[in-house]
């Protein structure tokens, strides 16, 4: 956790300071969108990813790696010390949940598990080959895919009630029955 922290925690703090400043954007966003609804899940999107994109890609000063065998680096996050565990964990946990929170109450295309699933995937597997390709000192590993997937994942189940699937006669949009 120490190594988190001291490696992104000027990223943490800047977004702490800012999230009330976006709270303030999307409500004059509101103004130009259909809800309030749809503003706040798209702050809430580019609130959420944008720094995690930013700590995954802080090149480490390390030589690049890839571990394609899934399952195998798991064991040792949980293994080690309690604060690596809980910053590799959830850290992965937590870099794609803001697509799957935000992204079915946004859009309706988008509200299904299963096309969360594809879109967490393919985002996961693009960010572990950008960082491989970039060379910027990180892991790249089966198991990061596996569990920012599954940070999407649960965060969609957790804001089903928000999402929106279809347009009703008047064009509004409406929320999942």
């Amino acid at each position: 956790m120490g190594a988190a922290w001291r490696d992104h925690g000027a990223t943490i703090i800047v977004t702490l300071l800012v999230l009330p400043v976006a709270g303030v954007a999307a409500y004059l966003w509101r103004r130009r969108s259909r809800s309030r609804r749809e503003s706040l899940a798209e702050i809430g999107l580019l609130c959420w990813t944008l720094p995690f994109l930013g700590m995954l890609f802080t090149p480490q000063g390390t030589p690049r790696s890839v571990d394609l065998v899934p399952l195998h680096d798991l064991p040792s996050w949980l293994a080690g010390d309690p604060g690596t565990a809980v910053a590799q964990l959830g850290g992965n946990l937590a870099v794609l949940a803001g697509v799957g929170l935000f992204l079915p109450v946004r859009y309706g295309w988008a509200a299904s598990l299963p096309r969360i699933l594809a879109i967490a995937v393919v985002s996961a597997v693009l960010i572990e080959a950008l960082q491989w390709v970039l060379a910027i000192g990180r892991v790249s590993s089966v198991d990061d895919v596996l569990v920012n997937t599954a940070g999407a994942v649960l965060a969609a189940a957790c804001s089903r009630p928000w999402w929106v699937v279809e347009a009703d006669t008047e064009g509004q949009t409406v929320p999942v029955p």
